[in-house]
């Protein structure tokens, strides 16, 4: 039972932090756009890296 007045607080700590991180991410804009970077993967390049080398 002494056991839960440790992990209690413990446990609202990491909520606290939780939440804390999500508003950052929010406010940051990392979920502005979540449309393009999966769409990314299929779009035509048609230019050649530069780095490429030339067979």
């Amino acid at each position: 039972m002494n056991i839960l007045y440790l992990l209690i607080p413990l446990a609202l700590l990491l909520l606290g932090g939780a939440v804390w991180a999500f508003f950052w991410a929010v406010g940051s804009g990392q979920f502005d756009d979540l449309d393009t970077p999966a769409v990314r993967v299929v779009m035509d390049d048609d230019e050649r890296p530069d780095d490429e080398i030339a067979p």
